[in-house]
């Protein structure tokens, strides 16, 4: 059963995370396992997570839905409860500190706080509850009660570079990404690598969607839209976009374009229901395991031995890589592996940085 309410991280006590209630904050689901306890340990084995999603939450048909995947399979697995709260793009460092903070007190362990601007508001509230266990994604927090799951995006990202580069009919790609941040300048620098690395005479058009603290740009179709619709009149035939849902629009704006191509990302795009009408212009995705990680973090966390430190989810480990759905890049796979076992072994070192 799921109940949908709007709850707000600053006005709103914590008894009501366990009641649907109507307040001036972020968007709030929770998912109950009716075979199980309510408990942290749970009667039957059940574990209570807490979700801090990032902007777009569940069904942003990318990032986090990748990481609610991996929820929904540890809760399926072990049975309990879900409690997922998502962050707007007007958020604060107080706002993020307090609903990490609701969770806690709420009873809900582990808690997994979901994109890098949670870091500083981790690492503050993991200091408060030391017996709470905390999974962060993509930044890295150094506590006793902190696991850190972070990903090679650049490494996947070459060979999304690499796709494109084979694919394209013009000699012209085009990278949008939702922010201007350093975790999303990997994916930028990798891309561009894999690009020119394949065939130098190729131009990529490199944009951002928004700058700084201004996180819309991970949750804005309509920017994403623009924005790619800007490339393809510029020439650009093959579209990676690293922009959370906003890249729903630029996946949009290249199907709407004979012989174009879009790259997806996080998730496999080819395959999600809200994308299907597009799926025939998704050449592949860029997957990054979230899921993965979540789900080894919650199981290592029922199984009493809770993951810290900094896992890393590279390609050799099966962190990133391209989704195959389609079959359009069966006729470059060859290139594809090649490319992969360079990463691997270290004979390609993929940049972090554009």
């Amino acid at each position: 059963m799921r109940r949908v309410a709007k709850l707000s991280a600053a006005c709103i006590a914590t008894a009501a995370l366990a009641m649907t209630a109507t307040a001036c904050g972020s968007t709030s689901s929770e998912k109950d396992s009716s075979s199980s306890s309510s408990s942290s340990d749970g009667a039957k084995g059940g574990i209570k997570i807490g979700l801090a999603y990032d902007v777009g939450g569940r069904g942003d048909r990318s990032f986090n839905d990748s990481a609610a995947r991996g929820a929904d399979k540890a809760e399926k697995e072990f049975g309990g409860s879900i409690k997922e709260l998502t962050a707007k793009s007007s958020d604060t460092e107080a706002d993020r500190e307090q609903r990490l903070t609701d969770l806690a007190d709420a009873g809900y362990n582990p808690i997994v706080a979901i994109g890098y601007t949670y870091a500083s508001s981790v690492g503050k509230v993991a200091a408060k509850y030391p017996k709470v266990n905390f999974g962060l994604i993509d930044s890295v927090v150094d506590a006793k009660n902190v696991d850190s799951i972070t990903f090679t995006e650049e490494q996947g990202s070459y060979l999304a570079g690499v796709a494109a580069a084979l694919k394209t009919k013009k000699d012209h790609v085009g990278f949008i990404g939702g922010v201007d941040t350093p975790l999303i300048k990997k994916f930028a620098a990798g891309y561009v690598q894999g690009v020119h690395d394949t065939n130098p005479k190729v131009k990529v058009d490199v944009q951002y969607l928004t700058h700084g603290s201004d996180t819309s740009g991970f949750a804005s179709p309509d920017k994403g839209k623009e924005a790619a619709s800007g490339q393809l009149d510029k020439g650009a035939d093959v579209i990676y976009a690293a922009a959370g849902s906003s890249g729903n629009g630029a996946i949009e704006a290249v199907s709407g374009v004979k012989g174009a191509w879009a790259i997806g990302v996080d998730s496999d795009q080819y395959n999600i229901p809200g994308l299907s009408k597009y799926k025939n212009s998704i050449l592949t995705s860029m997957v990054k395991n979230v899921d993965t990680g979540v789900y080894d973090f919650v199981k290592s966390v029922h199984g009493g031995t809770p993951l810290t430190g900094n896992q890393i989810y590279s390609l050799a480990k099966g962190g990133v890589g391209l989704a195959t759905s389609g079959g359009f890049i069966d006729d470059i796979q060859t290139q594809l592996d090649a490319a992969k076992k360079k990463i691997v072994d270290g004979t390609i070192t993929v940049k972090t940085t554009p």
